[in-house]
């Protein structure tokens, strides 16, 4: 930091847990360099799986990891930075972070919260978490419920927002998802993409893949692409199987399972599924981003541990998801969206007007920067 730190510029700075609230700050920061070009844009990390995959990325100054919480931690990095404002993403509550900033006077933003009953700020023994709350200037949130908690603890200056992975995952249908290996692979046939996958998951829909008689393809895109994995993993396979590096080798059509060992390709992958398996929820290691096909249009399945993503729990209650709990659950709602037409139109139509009626975070909070002058 204090290599790369230019002393007379002004920073922004946004810290973002992993790759997910990396998404949903990338909408803010993409509008702040086209309204206030002059400042700079500091991104910090704490988990590997987004500081790996964004470490480069061209809208940020700087981007590195956030040290670990401690009172010395915080007032070195405060004072090496010394940013304008500062933005924390979705669950993002660091106490001695917030309370240096607070004694410093700098306006701090969370951005896409959400709160629930079950968190430490609403138990009698959450006093010292529910003080760090109080160093947020304002609270942009994505539901009402989080309206309401903030509320029955005193805070006010809260906005009901929405979610800004909305706007992410909305442009992406405007831009050129084409992927020609992807094309020569499916040859027009139908096609299920199960993303961001983890072994939980594979129990649910690979009895599913080795057993179905329908004429379709499928792309799966493990979450973790280490060689151990892939290899336990095409193992299990009993169709013809490729991996996408090694596909240009082959004649694609020959392959009914096509594994995705790279990063990076998912979302647009995502515009050539007919259906699509989110990983994540078959497991504890939390639901991966069902925003990204629902953009598209198409049905969801997930697994069924999905209590804490109430974008979940919102396009369920809708019939745009469907949830299941074991491998013959998976089994008999992939049948039912492949052998008829007209329900997997009319829930994919569900999605897809689930991401449109819920887009426009971005642009109540740049008003709120507008206003404040930032």
């Amino acid at each position: 930091m204090e290599k790369k730190i230019q002393p007379a510029a002004q920073y922004l700075w946004f810290h973002t847990a992993s790759l997910g609230e990396f998404e949903q700050a990338l909408p803010i920061i993409e509008e702040i360099k086209k309204d206030f070009p002059a400042y700079k844009i500091l991104i910090t990390f704490f988990s590997p799986s987004g500081y790996e995959n964004k470490k480069k990325h061209p809208l940020a100054d700087i981007i590195t990891y956030l040290p670990l919480d401690t009172t010395a931690n915080a007032k070195r990095f405060l004072e090496l930075v010394n940013p304008k404002m500062a933005f924390f993403i979705k669950y993002e509550i660091w106490p001695n972070y917030l309370a240096g900033l607070k004694k410093r006077s700098i306006k701090t933003l969370l951005i896409s919260g959400a709160f629930r009953k079950d968190q430490i700020y609403f138990k009698p023994y959450g006093s010292f978490m529910r003080n760090a709350l109080s160093s947020f200037d304002h609270f942009f949130v994505q539901n009402q419920e989080s309206v309401q908690m903030l509320e029955k603890i005193g805070f006010s200056n809260v906005s009901l927002s929405g979610d800004t992975r909305f706007d992410r995952v909305s442009r992406q249908i405007e831009q050129d998802n084409k992927l020609v290996v992807i094309e020569e692979f499916l040859q027009q046939k139908p096609c299920f993409v199960m993303g961001s996958t983890w072994p939980e998951d594979e129990e649910l829909f690979l009895k599913f893949i080795n057993t179905t008689a329908v004429n379709i393809k499928f792309i799966i895109a493990p979450h973790e692409i280490k060689e151990s994995n892939l290899n336990k993993l095409q193992e299990k396979i009993q169709k013809n199987t490729i991996r996408y590096s090694k596909l240009k080798n082959y004649n694609p059509e020959d392959f009914k399972v096509l594994i995705i060992d790279n990063i990076g390709l998912l979302g647009r992958i995502y515009s050539y599924a007919s259906i699509a398996y989110v990983g994540g929820a078959a497991g504890k290691t939390g639901l991966h981003n069902i925003l990204e096909p629902a953009t598209f249009g198409i049905p969801i399945i997930i697994g069924e541990n999905h209590s804490k993503f109430p974008e979940a729990i919102r396009l369920k209650q809708l019939a745009g998801l469907f949830s299941v709990s074991n491998a013959t659950e998976f089994t008999a709602i992939s049948n039912k969206l492949l052998q008829e037409d007209d329900f997997r139109e009319k829930t994919g139509m569900i999605a897809g007007h689930f991401i449109n009626s819920n887009a426009g975070a971005t642009k109540i909070i740049m008003s709120y920067l507008h206003k404040n002058q930032l």
